[in-house]
């Protein structure tokens, strides 16, 4: 009998009894997904005890706790972070090493999480990592989806929308809790009846029943013993299956009702230019909300009574406006369900809910029609009519009889048809409203919501971005973590400003070398992943200029474009010019109903086809647009990037992450004062960081006076030529003619992001970068310089800030 205490064995025995017990393999028979699985529930097994320990804490303190509502929840992959997290990386590695296992090749059997889609989710990731870090007590809740958002590949460079079978064999990392199940109501109508002590009351019937199934994912943070979690909800049918249609030959009818209810979370974001699509896309921020808040008011009641305290106990954060329904849903409950009067509740809803805003852009705020939401949600329309009431006589109060003021802050818009304004729900309804990044809440204050702002002084602050530097540079780049550490030593991983240690170094000739020699080693690995995935040989010794995020207009990959065909154009003309060769590398997916988006992607890589192949420029410029874009290969891109682009039309990029993780890898930053790359200016100065473009004021006065792009080419031959060029025939001679044609004449009539008016200055700009390049010393002096300066963009700062200024929420050792 084995008396050995499991606490004390050693991790290989972990690992040996997860393989026998939970998979039924023996070592000779496991497959390296075997030995992944066996490996992740080994250390899932540490984790759990860890979780355990944490919630008995939290619940038997009472604890005040964040709840971090999220449509995305951007994960990546789990297996080495969090070996990391739980501080036994090394301990894995020698047990591994004693198997005779390969620690790559286990990681390799991962697939990313499809749980998001751009940088809102990979930032809620962040945030839950720092959140458990700071000992902050935490629960994240989002959606179990089926499908992610969707595998990307490439045939004759179009892009082409596979199903993201993420979930197809399972992970390891979850925790199904049906003991939690939350069943709510949703359709149905709304009655006026007498209740049962005589009073006249409004009484939503009729409604069809939707069961919310949790799903746990361990969140463990960094050098303490803290693990929080993340709920997501997976929708499943009250009724699964019906036996007596199934009998009498009625075998679609036996299940259609699971079949409905279920594709609720089978996919991230179903295409919401039909009206099924945005009926699906309500039910599914509804569902998730109300399971949630239900989630968290069971919690609260387990250890209080009195309402009065619910925001003292619960914080809620809305990442976006895709959880705003959750206003009108705890409404719902405290003043139908609980029987609260209604200003007592209101009361309770704003000290409870506080709001991120994300983005600029008036198209990208979420409104949805009065009749989906009659149909979907009476009850919860009536209270949207109920709150607007109310609050338009606040307006009334400070601006008597002023009509337009009325217009413009109600959270109906009237016109064609009536629409519900999600982002005014949620600035009303919430006690605090942040945008994330210094220049993006300024312009949230003075162009996108002012009059809110004049109405709730103090209701809007910053809280500028940051990432995780457990993943974003302990995880995904070994090498330069591992140079950091034997300079600096430990600390830096929970305390990123520890990196200004590093500016002694920068002048140092060895430290130098040492730098750029973890910065080569990691650009000859991303080579062969350019190898593999897009069949293209690059020199790793060349320039490696990175662009990799969502493919949107605004965010310019067509001026980076643009900028490739010049060069092209140049070598062409002239063979002999002195050029810093260059790898251009493009990774990003477009959303599957934007169709010009989907054609950049096309242009890319129908550029790229082009210069990839053709002698005549001896192998000066390479393009590559790796396919599939993930947080997996963003780890890959990341710490081989010598330049990060960070081009979007200023004024137009919330925050922006990935210029943080790149600059923190040591690549420099080539961008418009957008964004935090106005901040990140601040930290690395001016010397440290290649800035270009038209301002936010510059680009409102261009667009004030009449914005001609046609102007732009007329005036610059070169550009005139490219834009012609790209849309002419030569890069896509195998297709029917016009296939680009569409992108020239967008960039010549309309360029809605003034990419033509920026070219110049871009142009400009990327010839600065040329010659720093060549100059061997300087460039990796400014390398060191960007990953030393950027300790700011911690996402530990920025959740310390959340806690202290906006959830008032205490940190809680667990011993």
């Amino acid at each position: 009998m084995n008396t050995e205490d499991p606490h004390n064995l050693p991790i290989d025995h972990y690992i040996l009894n997860q393989l026998k017990f939970a998979l039924a393999r023996d070592a000779e028979s496991a497959t390296p997904r075997d030995w992944w699985i066996a490996t992740s529930k080994a250390v899932q097994s540490i984790i759990i005890e860890r979780m355990i320990a944490t919630q008995s804490v939290h619940h038997h303190g009472n604890v005040k706790r964040v709840y971090y509502l999220s449509l995305e929840f951007l994960m990546g992959r789990l297996f080495v972070n969090s070996m990391y997290s739980a501080g036994i990386y090394q301990d894995v590695l020698a047990a591994l090493d004693k198997l005779g296992l390969d620690m790559d090749t286990l990681r390799r059997e991962e697939y990313d999480m499809g749980l998001g889609n751009g940088g809102l989710g990979r930032l809620a990731a962040c945030f839950l990592d720092s959140l458990a870090t700071l000992d902050l007590p935490a629960v994240g809740y989002g959606i179990h989806y089926q499908y992610g958002l969707f595998k990307q590949e490439f045939r004759n460079g179009h892009q082409v929308e596979l199903p993201d079978a993420w979930m197809q064999y399972g992970t390891p990392w979850e925790i199904v809790r049906p003991e939690y199940t939350i069943e709510i109501p949703i359709y149905g109508h709304v009655e006026n009846i007498f209740d049962d002590l005589g009073n006249y009351v409004t009484k939503w019937v009729g409604w069809q029943k939707l069961l919310g199934v949790p799903y746990d994912i361990p969140i463990p943070g960094f050098g303490t013993q803290t693990v929080n979690f993340l709920r997501l909800w997976e929708s499943r049918a009250s009724e699964e299956f019906n036996l007596e249609a199934f009998n009498s030959g009625g075998y679609e009818q036996a299940v259609h009702e699971k079949n409905r209810s279920e594709t609720v979370s089978k996919v991230l974001y179903p295409n919401d230019k039909t009206e099924s699509g945005k009926e699906l896309r309500l039910v599914q921020q509804y569902f998730f909300v109300a399971c949630s808040l239900r989630d968290i008011i069971r919690r609260f009641h387990k250890s209080n009574t009195d309402w009065a305290t619910f925001p003292d106990k619960v914080a809620v954060q809305l990442n976006d406006t895709h959880p705003a329904i959750a206003i009108v849903e705890l409404m719902h409950l405290l003043h139908d369900e609980y029987k609260m009067p209604w200003d007592e509740a209101w009361g309770i809803v704003t000290r409870t809910f506080a709001y991120t805003n994300h983005t600029l852009l008036p198209e990208a705020l979420e409104k949805w029609s009065v009749g989906l939401f009659q149909k979907v949600l009476p009850r919860h329309l009536q209270i949207i009519f109920e709150i607007n009431k109310r609050f338009l006589e606040t307006v009334e109060a400070r601006w008597p009889g002023d009509v337009e003021k009325k217009r413009v802050l109600s959270l109906i818009e009237e016109g064609g048809s009536q629409m519900v304004r999600m982002a005014h729900l949620s600035v009303v309804g919430s006690h605090s409203v942040n945008g994330v990044a210094a220049l993006h809440t300024r312009l949230l204050k003075s162009e996108l919501f002012p009059e809110f702002d004049a109405l709730y002084p103090g209701k809007f602050n910053n809280k500028t971005n940051g990432i995780t530097p457990r993943r974003w540079l302990l995880a995904c780049n070994p090498l330069l973590s591992g140079l950091v550490t034997s300079k600096l030593g430990h600390g830096w991983e929970r305390d990123l400003d520890k990196l200004r240690g590093l500016e002694a170094f920068a002048d140092d000739p060895q430290f130098q070398s040492d730098f750029m020699a973890v910065k080569q080693a990691n650009k000859v690995e991303l080579a062969k992943v350019i190898l593999h995935d897009c069949g293209v040989e690059v020199d790793p010794t060349a320039l490696f200029d990175v662009q990799i995020k969502r493919l949107h207009e605004y965010k310019r990959q067509h001026l980076n474009l643009l900028h490739i065909l010049a060069l092209y154009r140049r070598i062409l003309q002239n063979p002999d010019a002195v050029v810093t060769p260059r790898v251009f590398v493009f990774a990003a997916k477009a959303a599957p109903g934007y169709d010009m988006a989907k054609l950049i992607i096309k242009a890319i890589n129908a550029v790229g086809a082009k210069i990839n192949s053709d002698p005549r420029i001896d192998g000066k410029l390479k393009v590559v647009f790796l396919p599939n874009y993930r947080v997996s290969l963003a780890q890959r891109i990341v710490p081989a990037a010598d330049l990060s682009e960070q081009i979007s039309t200023a004024g137009k990029e919330a925050s922006g992450t990935g210029n943080m993780k790149l600059a923190l890898n040591g690549a420099l930053t080539i961008g418009t004062l957008d964004g935090a790359n106005v901040e990140i200016l601040e930290e690395v100065g001016g010397e440290n960081i290649f800035i270009f473009g038209n301002t936010v004021e510059e680009v409102n006065a261009l667009f004030a006076k009449g914005y001609k792009p046609g102007d732009y080419c007329n005036a610059n031959e070169e550009l005139r030529a490219v834009v012609d060029w790209v849309g002419s025939n030569y890069f896509t001679a195998d297709e029917a003619p016009g296939v680009l044609q569409p992108l020239r004449d967008n960039l010549l009539y309309h360029d809605p992001f003034l990419c033509l008016a920026d070219f110049e200055s871009y142009s400009q700009a990327q010839e600065k970068v040329s010659i720093a390049f060549r100059d061997k010393a300087r460039w990796a002096k400014m390398a060191i310089l960007n990953t030393a300066r950027v300790g700011k963009f911690s996402s530990d700062r920025t959740i310390s800030e959340y806690a202290r200024d906006i959830w008032k929420l205490d940190p809680v050792r667990i011993p």
